[in-house]
């Protein structure tokens, strides 16, 4: 016999390894390391896509500064082109008396303060100004000699020039344009100059964290958000040029001081990290800038500067950087002891999943039994809930009816009285009639038997509409001849109407407006909207029931209005509540079925206030009530032309 192999004992497990010290501190000293190394890399990274960002939205920032630059130069450029068609302004220059050169003065004083020039005056052919706008002030350029300016000189040499200088009679910083005016002949007169100054742009620029400033072909600051700084230079000018310059008295007496910072400023830089020798507004000492620049165009050698402080942004992005590589190293701490914490439980893990899995099993198949249940309950539950709407669209399709019986009950008894009529008179034509044949008069016989038939035709016309109304109503939507149905409604409440003294107004039969709706449904809708009307006016004299069509493209709007009492807004708000009536005997749900019955037809019925309604005025009063109702037309109907009211008695 074979023995039973006996389990063998579980194997003595191994005492945990033991690092020995000299590893441990290598290991303490290598995790130091790695940690420095990243915070330095990371920190390295922040700060050069600190300075990357800030670079992308200076740029943006200097093109919207280029932008106000231009935009305060082009708003003065057409100045003085315009200014060389002036009358006065030839006048002046061809030899005009005193007491109309003081007219020019005034003139261009009036003009530059409306354009916001510093000053705008006249220069005859030898450069000699003889008009100003500054002419009342103690510092006038009326009589100085401007002849060696450069902006003289280039105007008589090319018809036209700038020039950004010191003023030599009012000392201040400006850009003349200038402008040569020539005679019918081609001759020259004069030349004409308006001078800009940039105090509201500098003020402008003042509002900026960023310093701010324009340089010329040279890298001289010609004006910028620090006044301090004007005139002086991004590097030193060679001797020569310097002198030159200050030949030229284009910058006066300026030293042209290199400006404060380190390492000098480049003049095509584009992200440049400077540092300021000086305290700048709102930025410290030492702190870097960034120095971004951008052309200017539109003045051919300017650039413009832009230093922008960027040691918080530089701290914020070290700061979340530095925090980012700490968590990160220490999730990654923290996911290699999860790992070695999840290889020491797997077995234990294993073993409770197996149970674990047994219990889901079990649970599973009690949840589906449960599922099985609850999904049968909800077949039964849909099944009763169609059979609940099914009996619901019968018994709204019997409420729809009864109300049209209700209906029918109301126009019953003018009808009544409209067939009385022709009745009595059939008695007595047939009662002529046969005297007629006594008397074998066949002429008046045939005439009296013919008024017979047209009397008969016209009950069997009424007696037709009143059963085709009492119809039940199929649920088909289709084209429907929207006035055969206003006739058939006019028709029905034409009896009552005439019998209250109320005056029926309604567009022409003989258009042709088909409309997406049932008939005979429609039919009661229009009942419905006339009976409410002539309910409005029992006991009132002078009544009158209005309907209008207007053509909306898409849609058309029939407008039904009374000259009653008219409704409050709170009766108007709870007009199409179910059982809210206005009337004693009513139930209120006239309105409410032919709003549901509107509604399938894909249209609207609403009340609103007569005033509100351009269709009647200004005839309609500002009493009554009115109703619209709006239906989808066929497609392919044309446009409606106009329409008028007709009288029905």
């Amino acid at each position: 016999m074979n023995r039973p192999i006996s389990p063998s004992p579980d194997p003595v497990a191994a005492p945990p390894f033991s690092w020995p010290w000299p590893w441990r501190v290598a290991l303490v000293l290598l995790a130091v390391v790695l940690v420095a190394g990243t915070l330095h890399a990371a920190t390295q990274w922040a700060r050069e896509r600190a300075v990357s960002e800030a670079a992308v939205q200076a740029r943006g920032t200097g093109q919207i500064n280029a932008a106000l630059l231009r935009n305060n130069l082009d708003k003065f450029r057409a100045l003085p082109f315009v200014l060389t068609q002036d009358v006065d302004l030839r006048a002046a220059l061809q030899g005009a008396s005193p007491a109309r050169i003081e007219q020019l003065d005034e003139k261009l004083e009036s003009l530059s303060r409306g354009v916001g020039a510093s000053a705008i005056y006249l220069l005859d052919r030898k450069g000699l100004a003889i008009a100003a706008s500054n002419w009342r002030e103690p510092a006038t350029f009326v009589g100085v000699d401007y002849e060696f300016r450069p902006y003289f000189q280039g105007s008589v040499t090319h018809g036209a020039a700038e020039h950004f200088a010191l003023g030599t009679i009012s000392h201040e910083a400006g850009l003349y344009l200038a402008r040569r005016v020539d005679d019918a002949g081609g001759d020259m007169l004069g030349v004409v100059v308006l001078k800009v100054d940039f105090r509201d742009l500098e003020s402008d620029w003042r509002q900026s964290n960023a310093t701010i400033f324009v340089t010329d072909e040279h890298g001289v600051v010609l004006l910028g958000n620090i006044p301090d700084w004007r005139f002086q230079v991004l590097a030193p000018l060679p001797d020569a040029l310097a002198q030159t310059l200050r030949t030229s008295l284009q910058f006066g007496d300026a030293r042209f001081q290199p400006l404060p910072f380190s390492p000098a400023l480049q003049p095509a830089s584009n992200g440049q990290l400077v540092r300021a020798e000086q305290a700048l507004p709102r930025v410290a000492a030492g702190a870097p800038l960034l120095h971004t620049t951008l052309p200017v165009i539109e003045s051919p050698g300017w650039t413009l500067h832009q230093l922008s402080p960027v040691q918080a942004a530089m701290n914020q992005a070290t700061a979340n950087a530095q925090l980012g590589a700490l968590l990160a190293q220490a999730a990654l701490a923290a996911l290699v002891g999860v790992v070695l914490y999840r290889r020491h439980r797997n077995h234990e893990r294993a073993v409770q999943q197996a149970a674990v899995r047994q219990q889901l099993a079990a649970l599973v198949d009690e949840r589906t039994a449960q599922l099985r249940d609850v999904n049968a309950k909800l077949l039964d539950e849909m099944d009763e809930r169609q059979r609940a709407e099914s009996q619901l669209h019968t018994m709204k399709d019997e409420l729809v009816q009864a109300s049209k019986l209700a209906l029918l009950g109301q126009v019953a008894a003018g009808v009544a009285h409209e067939i009385n009529q022709p009745v009595a008179a059939i008695r007595a034509y047939a009662d002529n009639a046969a005297e007629f044949l006594r008397r074998q008069d066949t002429g008046s016989t045939t005439e009296n038997l013919g008024a017979i038939a047209n009397l008969t035709e016209r009950i069997g016309h009424i007696t037709g509409e009143l059963r085709a109304f009492s119809r039940k109503a199929g649920a088909t939507v289709g084209p429907t001849d929207l006035m055969e149905a206003l006739a058939g409604a006019l028709l029905l409440v034409g009896p009552r109407a005439r019998r209250q003294g109320v005056v029926l107004q309604s567009p022409p039969q003989n258009q042709n407006c088909l409309v997406e709706a049932n008939r005979v449904r429609l039919e009661q809708v229009l009942v419905n909207l006339l009976q409410n009307g002539l309910e409005a006016l029992e006991g009132q004299s002078g009544g009158r029931v209005s309907v209008a069509l207007q053509d909306l493209g898409a849609t058309v709007q029939l407008h039904v209005h009374d000259n009653g009492p008219g409704l409050s807004d709170e009766a108007r708000a709870r007009l199409f509540t179910p059982f809210h009536t206005t009337k004693p005997d009513g139930l209120g749900l006239g309105l409410v079925i032919s709003r549901d019955i509107v509604m399938e037809f894909g249209g609207e019925l609403r009340a609103i206030r007569p005033s509100d309604s351009s269709v009647f005025s200004p005839h309609a009063p500002g009493t009554g009530a009115m109703f619209i109702l709006t239906l989808r037309k066929t497609p392919g109907q044309t446009h409606l032309p106009s329409t008028h009211h007709a009288s029905h008695n």
